[in-house]
């Protein structure tokens, strides 16, 4: 009898330690998530061009995700090149853009796809008196919708305007940008090459003017740059970028008959260090 009363006590025991020997649960993974970047270039590079006058650009953003495949995000940079060509006279020194947008993968293969809106903002006042043409410069204000397809280190994208003032052009409705660019792992030592090579295409006419909108503003550009990982999600880098067919009426320094301190579509090399958290 003793022997069996022991026996039971044991059981009740075990059966009340139970759920305190078990294994813990782990809380199912949000299907939210929020991340942000900051970094500081030597000098901003958009689209082969540069936006401060070669001068140093600090930039940053938030992008959040869903697990669905749904974004969004902003993301900002100090610019110049407003007020430098003078097509604004107050605040023309802060690009803010805002995007959303929907990815994933096509099936189970590698290849995935990007698609979304962007709203470039650009704060401040038109110079009185300015204008291109026959007509008054407009706000540089932009957006673009986009679609993107990529497989390993490789993405295409495309952009296409829906604004009929695309970064201050008037009548440029339907201008686009098609971007190819590369960013290869070099096995385990932390170093990513990245070459790009991208076409900017201006549509329409400036009324008053004899040259048309893809005469004047159209381009191609190419980057090749190294960036390597280095711990606490710090990035440094460097990349060189130059283009070909920009014309000087609408990318030249005053000397050559641009708008600009100096040409903005010049070769030039940029150093950075950037931080993701």
């Amino acid at each position: 009898m003793f022997n069996k009363t022991l026996t039971l006590l044991a059981g009740f025991a075990a059966a009340a330690l139970a759920p305190a020997l078990a294994p813990a649960q782990q809380a199912p993974a949000s299907p939210h998530t929020l991340t942000g970047n900051v970094g500081l270039f030597s000098q901003y590079i958009f689209r082969g061009l540069t936006q401060t006058n070669k001068e140093p650009a600090l930039q940053g953003g938030f992008d959040y995700s869903h697990a669905s495949g749904f974004y969004a995000g902003t993301w900002a940079s100090n610019i110049s090149w407003l007020r430098d060509g003078g097509a604004y006279n107050a605040g023309g020194s802060l690009e803010w853009d805002f995007y959303g947008g929907y990815k994933g993968s096509i099936g189970k293969t590698e290849v995935t796809y990007d698609i979304g809106l962007l709203y470039y903002w650009y704060p401040g006042d038109v110079t009185p008196g300015c204008a291109l043409g026959a007509v008054a410069c407009p706000r540089a204000n932009t957006t673009e919708i986009y679609g993107a397809l990529g497989w390993k280190w490789f993405t295409l994208k495309y952009s296409h305007s829906i604004d009929k003032k695309t970064f201050g052009v008037p009548n440029s409705r339907g201008t686009y940008y098609l971007d190819l660019t590369a960013s290869v792992p070099l096995g385990n030592s932390g170093f990513t090459a990245i070459a790009h090579w991208g076409k900017q295409k201006y549509d329409g006419q400036i009324p008053g003017l004899a040259l048309s909108n893809d005469t004047l503003f159209s381009y191609e550009d190419w980057k090749i740059g190294l960036s390597y990982a280095l711990p606490k999600d710090f990035t440094i880098g460097v990349f060189y970028t130059d283009t070909s067919g920009a014309n000087p009426l609408a990318y030249g320094s005053v000397a050559e008959g641009g708008a600009f301190p100096r040409n903005i579509a010049k070769g030039t090399g940029t150093v950075y260090i950037q931080k993701t958290f």
